[in-house]
């Protein structure tokens, strides 16, 4: 990809509107769409552990009727031009998602406003929700999958925020009220710290200007600051958990210890070694020892989760239940290997060649680009992050993959979550 067809400076727009919403924008006129997207500082850590699930309900709700408009009233409005527009919640921050013909716009960041500053949580439509998110917490509980890494997260994060699930539990769920949402919005929505990603089929000032119309006379006072996480424990020994569920055909685990920040230096050393781990072609060395060679698994993968606070690195296998304990324990003497071997310069050679090729696709659609200039916003990268980007990938060494790898994965102190029958 030349490198004027990546976001840079140059052709990335940035505002920060005076109620401190700040705004980035890229045109792309070879689409006649636009994308929306964006988050702000209302996440899963505001909700307290007897109301766990709240931030996730609220942002739910949101779209349910607002002073304005109805539930239905906002859906026919969207669908009757091919628009859409949704929300969702992540630990620290929760998010939007929206996109519609560039004529469009305005109608989408009205809607988006609407449902952020006077979202109304009519009661008929909460109940309804309320009985919605019981449900799918009913079939998670049913999901080996889904319960193997929230067993995972509960080992790895014991005592830290990251070790609640965002969505709550039956229980939690049942003790919230149309008050504590009304509540929850009062406190926690505004627009300081804010980020709304626009790109598509309209210039970069006139993106900023209607979001300025829609979203600048937003004040709240006395906005809640997020708290500080806590210092992580690491783990000491291995810990091993089984969930069971009866009646299962398959058992999920995931086995794995944390990772870097998605800040750290060690993130790229990091995101090499595990693209090689467990990723690239057949899913790595764990597809190929796991699943192809021994065939003890239906699924076997690596994955890395880094954000603003600690990360996880992670194998995850779907298995026979009659195979967890071979699959364990070859995956453990595959993570031995992987921290006393390290890499092969071919290996590492594949993996940056991959990690560089791919970067234009990722940046082809209006979403991508949008997702790119948030990660940006998020993490602090700087602007001219995806210029450097090449770079960063081709100064890993060897020795930079095998040195991260042996300060995060130590195979004596590993978290071991099995849910299945």
């Amino acid at each position: 990809m030349v490198k004027s067809a990546l976001p840079g400076p140059d052709n990335i727009y940035r505002e920060v509107l005076p109620n401190g919403i700040t705004v980035v924008a890229r045109s792309n006129f070879n689409s006649p769409s636009v994308v929306v997207t964006g988050f702000f500082e209302a996440g899963a850590i505001f909700d307290p552990d007897e109301k766990l699930g709240l931030a996730d309900f609220v942002t739910s709700a949101l779209m349910r009727g607002t002073r304005k408009r109805s539930f239905d009233t906002i859906y026919h409005k969207l669908e009757s031009v091919g628009a859409s527009l949704g929300f969702n919640t992540g630990v620290h921050k929760s998010g939007f998602n929206g996109r519609s013909l560039v004529e469009d716009l305005p109608l989408l960041l009205e809607l988006l406003s609407e449902a952020l500053m006077q979202p109304a949580f009519p009661k008929p439509e909460i109940e309804k929700l309320h009985a919605q998110i019981l449900t799918s917490l009913a079939i998670r509980a049913e999901d080996t999958a889904d319960m193997a890494s929230m067993t995972f997260d509960a080992i790895l994060f014991k005592g830290h925020p990251y070790s609640r699930p965002e969505d709550g539990y039956p229980e939690t769920i049942k003790r919230i009220t149309r008050d504590d949402l009304v509540k929850f919005h009062r406190a926690h929505y505004g627009p300081r710290g804010m980020v709304i990603a626009v790109v598509g089929a309209v210039k970069p000032e006139e993106a900023v200007r209607q979001v300025q119309r829609a979203l600048g006379g937003w004040q709240v006072k006395g906005q809640r600051e997020a708290p500080e996480l806590p210092p992580l424990k690491r783990l000491k020994k291995m810990v091993s958990k089984h969930h069971r569920i009866r009646g299962k055909s398959q058992s999920d685990l995931v086995i794995g210890t944390n990772g870097p920040m998605r800040r750290d230096s060690d993130f790229m050393p990091a995101m090499l070694g595990n693209n090689i781990l467990g990723q690239f072609g057949m899913m790595g060395r764990i597809g190929d020892v796991v699943r192809e060679k021994s065939g003890l698994a239906y699924y076997a993968y690596s994955s890395l989760s880094a954000g603003i606070g600690p990360g996880s690195w992670e194998v995850s296998a779907g298995v026979n239940p009659q195979n967890v304990k071979k699959a364990s324990d070859l995956i453990v003497t595959e993570l031995t290997r992987f921290v006393q071997e390290g890499v092969t310069e071919d290996e590492l050679a594949d993996s940056k060649a991959n990690f560089i090729g791919r970067l234009p696709l990722s940046l082809e659609s209006n979403g991508g680009m949008a997702n790119a200039l948030l990660n940006i916003e998020r993490h602090n990268l700087g602007l001219d992050y995806y210029l450097r980007y090449e770079d960063l990938v081709n100064e890993v060494t060897r020795e930079d993959v095998l040195n991260t790898a042996r300060r995060f994965i130590d195979p004596d102190r590993l978290a071991i979550a099995v849910a299945g029958p």
